[in-house]
């Protein structure tokens, strides 16, 4: 909870639980939304139904847009139909049509049902378009203008009617029709001489979307020309609403959530962590650990074909935990930065085979690096001793000092270095290239998560490893 939040927080409880609810509302009526539905979230539900009644009206509309859906659907079944569209009412139209596609369907009906004819009109209007997509996310209070008019006449126009609209930062010109013709800003506007025309002021460049784009483009051309709010018009360029950085801001954020959670082998929450049922989180873990551990046995069964070489050099299967681990971490590594960078759109599919070439060169450096470090370890320990065992001879009870690992220590030491940049190298390649492959097949490339990519390797790890061992080893220990 945001500190203000904290420390007003016993002063709300004291009011509700008083009765003082005309203090009550004057208090918060000074206080940010954001802040308020902090405070009402931490409260029981009946409490914040309660103090809900008595804020003003158009505080109420903002506090319940910052609210979780979950809370807010948990206060309209405790306000009624009545009581929440007073809140839902003065809801902005974006944040409104939001909050109706999430709630259950028959209470959406009821709820559209009883708007006031203006806002059940606008709310339809977006409900209208695909979901996820830059219609379900515009608000249709802006200005607009046309060319022909003076400054001075828009500055008039504006102060009439800039009140409702979601910013006057930025003003749209439409022509008869109501087609974008460009969009300015307010400041020109304001320091242009009074008798000069809209259409002089025009640059006749300006960015605009589709109401049928996915929003995910909303937040690349957001970012991209850096504005606060961008016009949206529809097939015949009719402008139709328009999008403002905040609503962008929770598709960003809800697109790394997505992002992240895929990353840890999750499918994408529906919900909040916080509210989501044991039921759902199971469904959503499940089928990728389920996958994983397939993939695991994977590994199981390629150890158990180097069996007869495991019993005669027992001491290689104490290193298969450390080189699976350094093959699925490089992968690891080299997964997330790509997927990142692809999300970005710092590098695209046609960059696949500068990305490699580079991973190749990073790959073997980190490899030779790690096998550098297994030698070292591996050699301080012979040069110590550490390699001697003893073992007890079964048929006579007595000590025995078996020095082969000892021996040959540093013919071991190769042979682990060896597979580490093998291993490695391999991680990186597999790492990087796998977001690659899944975009080409139109496939979220999120879905390469860490820990698939770690199995992944980890199975080809093993073949490389052992490979590597039979062959250098040949002679000595094996």
């Amino acid at each position: 909870m945001n500190p203000t939040a904290e420390l007003l927080q016993p002063e709300v409880i004291e009011l509700i639980r008083e009765g003082r609810f005309s203090e009550l509302r004057e208090a918060l009526h000074h206080v940010p939304p954001a802040d308020v539905a902090d405070i009402f979230a931490s409260l029981d539900v009946k409490e914040s139904a309660l103090a809900f009644r008595f804020l003003q009206r158009d505080d109420a509309g903002e506090v319940f847009s910052y609210l979780a859906p979950e809370r807010q659907e948990d206060l309209i079944h405790e306000l009624g139909t009545e009581g929440a569209v007073r809140v839902i009412d003065a809801m902005e139209p974006d944040d409104r049509a939001r909050l109706i596609d999430e709630v259950p369907a028959e209470v959406a009906q009821r709820i559209v049902a009883s708007l006031s004819p203006e806002n059940r009109k606008s709310t339809q209007a977006i409900l209208g378009y695909p979901p996820r997509s830059v219609g379900r996310l515009m608000t249709p209070d802006y200005i607009r203008v046309r060319p022909g008019w003076t400054a001075a006449y828009a500055i008039d126009h504006i102060r009439r009617y800039g009140r409702d609209a979601e910013t006057i930062n930025m003003v749209y010109v439409v022509d008869d029709a109501g087609r974008l013709v460009d969009d300015l800003r307010l400041r020109r506007i304001l320091l242009a001489s009074p008798e000069a025309t809209i259409e002089s002021l025009l640059s006749g460049s300006f960015i605009s979307l589709r109401a049928d784009q996915p929003q995910e483009e909303a937040v690349d051309a957001m970012k991209r020309y850096d504005r606060y709010a961008l016009p949206v018009v529809d097939s015949r360029g009719l402008l139709v609403g328009i999008v403002t950085f905040d609503d962008v801001a929770d598709v960003a954020e809800q697109e790394v959530t997505e992002d992240i959670q895929k990353l840890g082998a999750v499918q994408a929450l529906d919900e909040s962590f916080r509210s989501i049922t044991a039921r759902s989180l199971f469904i959503k873990r499940a089928p990728w650990l389920g996958l994983l551990f397939l993939s695991e046995i994977l590994t199981t069964t390629t150890l158990n074909h180097y069996l007869s070489q495991i019993e005669r050099a027992v001491v290689l299967s104490t290193f298969v935990p450390a080189i699976m681990s350094s093959g699925g971490n490089s992968g690891s590594q080299a997964s997330t930065l790509v997927i990142r960078a692809l999300a970005l759109k710092e590098i695209e599919l046609r960059d696949w085979w500068r990305i490699l070439r580079r991973e190749l060169l990073v790959g073997a450096a980190l490899g030779a690096l790690i096998g550098a470090l297994g030698f070292l370890r591996i050699g301080l320990w012979g040069l110590l001793g550490l390699w001697t065992r003893i073992e007890i001879d079964p048929d006579t009870g007595n000590e025995i000092r078996n020095t082969s690992v000892q021996d040959h220590f540093s013919v071991m030491g190769v042979a682990i270095a060896v597979s580490l940049v093998g291993i490695v190298l391999w991680g990186s390649i597999m790492g990087s290239m796998l977001p690659f492959i899944l975009k080409r097949c139109r496939l979220d490339p999120a879905s390469s998560s860490t820990p698939f990519v770690a199995t992944l390797v980890d199975v080809t790890g093993i073949l490389i490893y052992f490979t590597s061992a039979m062959l250098i080893l040949r002679g000595t220990l094996l």
